[in-house]
């Protein structure tokens, strides 16, 4: 939406699709902020070395230096946009903390529902705009790309099988959390986008870094998010009997980074110890101020957010590999690009910081429309692909990719797991599953939010990022 407000401002003309709503989509559940360096005591440079700590030795220098830098001129773009901040007492922008990052540098709207506020100011800004059309309900089926070059995309929608023609054709389609039995995203988030671009032959990496979301609430059905922004709060991870059990496993305790925190509470599961996050030191009142969506999900199943121990798991969360690009959002074709969590920058490495996945997606974004509108069409003549005819079952595929390629792997699950998918009709779906499960495969170390029970250690030969293994086509 950012993107299409941006190229329709530059003068372009737009067309936004969309295989659901313009609410269906991870950054609308985002809770958690977007981390920028405005506050007095900080700077873009210690955010910027906060991050590649997190990555674990892959993030790309020059993509965090282009985050960190960049970031303040994106946050003055959303509240030209009209996205109103929260503020302090006296009128300064609130500034909260979150895991792994050493100051105060994340803005929040609404409290914990900054995602939400977002994406209804820009939809709002979106109605009506004469040089952009919107369409929902609306597929994707296959880039218009040949010979190393894309000239847009097929969409199917409302009984309409047509092509729409672009100088610049930007993927945005998110992450494939939705790929595993527990996560805390919405069931569209299959990694369409990743599939498609791969099968036009676009360079894909680090799909293996699958994020796990330490504290997902470990009731019901869907794994509701307990956001990062609790803890940076002030609130304790303890064990049943109420003892913080973080201290003295991290100088940051319950703000040590996600992988981390993750580890530790799948680590605990595995052996049969709860976990649970604990309010009750707080002040009720400022709880229920702070984050009332969390109170109100969390009464929902029965749990008073602000008095009881709340019991969590990791969950699946976000994906760190994608298509890979350029500073500019850049693909390997040319007149294709990528941003925010389909695409794989270079920010995040093996484990992404809290609050930079927002903030990834307006900075790459507007780097990407700057460059794709500077270029000169070229024409391709491709015919629309052959689509698959099966599907794989997505429940068993789910338990599967949780069980095998969860927060814990080892090389036998995941040659089984690659063995079933294999088994298994060709589907957009099966290869993205794939495309996680293989480059997990490869990577015979621990790293970040990829723990290998099987290579436990670092191997200091893998410190890059590793292409994804040949895949079957799709077509």
């Amino acid at each position: 939406m950012y993107a299409a407000l941006e190229a329709a401002t530059a003068g372009a003309r737009v067309v936004l699709v969309t295989k659901g709503s313009l609410r269906a989509s991870n950054s609308f559940y985002a809770q958690g902020g977007i981390a920028a360096a405005i506050g007095p005591d900080d700077h873009p440079a210690l955010h910027m070395e906060d991050t590649i700590r997190a990555g674990r030795g892959l993030s790309n220098p020059a993509a965090v230096r282009v985050l960190a830098s960049e970031a303040a001129g994106r946050i003055a773009d959303l509240r030209r946009h009209g996205v109103h901040f929260d503020t302090t007492p006296d009128g300064r922008t609130a500034l909260a903390r979150e895991g792994g990052h050493r100051r105060r540098r994340i803005l929040h709207a609404g409290g914990s529902a900054t995602g939400a506020h977002i994406a209804e100011t820009l939809i709002a800004r979106l109605s009506g705009h004469p040089n952009i059309e919107v369409i929902e309900q609306t597929g994707v089926v296959g880039l218009i790309a040949e010979g190393g070059t894309c000239d847009g995309a097929w969409v199917l929608g409302h009984d309409e099988l047509r092509p729409i023609r672009a100088r610049m054709t930007l993927v945005a389609t998110g992450g494939a959390g939705a790929l595993y039995e527990r996560t805390t995203n919405p069931p569209g988030a299959l990694g369409d986008g990743i599939a498609l671009a791969r099968a036009a032959g676009a360079d894909v990496n680090g799909m293996e870094f699958v994020q796990f979301h330490p504290t997902a609430l470990a009731v019901g059905e869907r794994a509701f998010l307990i956001s990062e922004a609790v803890r940076g709060e002030g609130a304790h991870l303890v064990d049943g009997d109420g003892d913080r059990f973080m201290v003295g496993r991290h100088a940051d305790a319950e703000l040590a980074p996600r992988d981390v925190v993750a580890r530790e509470i799948q680590q605990r599961l595995s052996e049969g110890r709860p976990s649970f996050l604990s309010l009750q030191h707080l002040d009720p009142g400022h709880v229920r101020r702070a984050f009332p969506n969390l109170v109100a999900g969390a009464a929902a199943v029965g749990i008073d957010l602000t008095a009881d121990l709340v019991p969590v798991a990791p969950a699946a969360h976000y994906l760190m590999g994608g298509i890979a690009t350029d500073l500019s959002g850049a693909t390997s074709i040319a007149g294709l690009y990528a941003a925010g969590e389909c695409a794989s920058s270079g920010v995040h490495g093996a484990n992404r910081l809290a609050s930079n996945s927002l903030l990834e997606c307006f900075v790459f974004a507007h780097r990407a429309v700057a460059a794709g509108l500077d270029r000169d069409p070229e024409p391709v003549d491709a015919p629309l692909p052959e689509q698959p005819v099966g599907r794989v079952p997505l429940g068993e595929l789910r338990r599967r990719m949780w069980r095998e390629a969860g927060p814990l792997r080892d090389a036998a699950g995941l040659t089984a797991l690659l063995a079933w998918i294999d088994d298994q009709p060709l589907s957009t779906t099966a290869t993205v599953a794939r495309m996680i499960a293989a480059c997990a495969l490869a990577r015979r170390e621990t790293r970040g939010a990829h723990v290998r029970t099987d290579h436990p250690a670092e191997d200091p030969a893998l410190c890059h990022q590793l292409p994804c293994p040949e895949l079957p086509s799709i077509v």
